[in-house]
């Protein structure tokens, strides 16, 4: 069963959608501090938040009353180049914005389970729930660490899941992941999907019109209310 219909915000150039969305989330986050005294957002991973980082480290909100976390991570330390943990603290918590709490996802064990279950006992004291979610996309329709291939993708798409981090094995990764589970992400009272180029839109359109349900298309899918696509070409 379809769900919500997304939201497209379009922009011309990759530079006005970092400056949009950036705007976006700050306001997200100042509404929350507002709100509950404390704000949480959970961001991704990958070259395309570059720009966005940028442009929200330089938000000028009360950045010591944040917590970011990530979406997902590959199973590695910070030290090693392929870390999402290392891109966030380089690119995003910098400027106004290195005032900003970190919770990672990654902990340091002899297997992606042991981490997971370390991540998701110490993000259970976190301020729940997430009140902006920026996920990312890849050419195959995954996102977070949903990849179609991935061993037990229905418990990670599982909105009833009372997990939050969970393990993810899949051929296509590379490696070992932890992410977040559906219902975590989807909870946020902003989800965005931030893609660029115009083989990502393609993806994401196929994906809302056809059968069976890619995983892009399932947690667009299962939300509690629409999320927002941003793109640019």
């Amino acid at each position: 069963m379809a769900g919500i219909a997304p939201h497209w915000n379009e922009f011309a150039t990759r530079e006005e959608l970092a400056a949009s969305l950036a705007s976006a989330v700050a306001d997200a986050l100042r509404a929350a501090i507002g709100r509950r005294g404390e704000a949480f957002l959970a961001v991704s991973g990958g070259s395309t938040p570059g720009r966005f980082f940028a442009a929200l480290s330089k938000e000028a909100l009360d950045w010591s009353k944040v917590t970011v976390t990530l979406v997902d991570e590959r199973f590695v330390p910070e030290s090693s180049p392929r870390s999402n943990a290392a891109l966030a603290k380089a690119s995003l918590l910098q400027n106004e914005a290195s005032a900003a709490r970190f919770a990672p996802l990654f902990h340091e064990a002899s297997t992606v389970e042991t981490s997971a279950d370390l991540a998701d006992a110490e993000i259970r004291t976190l301020p729940w729930p997430l009140d902006a979610t920026i996920l990312g996309m890849g050419g195959d329709g995954h996102t977070a660490s949903f990849f179609p291939d991935a061993d037990g993708l229905d418990a990670l798409l599982d909105t009833a899941s009372a997990r939050i981090v969970m393990p993810v094995h899949a051929d296509s990764a590379g490696e070992p992941r932890l992410t977040l589970t559906l219902p975590a992400l989807v909870g946020a009272g902003l989800v965005v999907v931030h893609i660029e180029g115009a083989e990502k839109r393609n993806v994401i359109e196929a994906a809302l019109a056809s059968e069976p349900a890619l995983p892009i298309r399932t947690v667009l899918d299962r939300g509690p209310r629409a999320a927002e696509i941003y793109w640019a070409p």
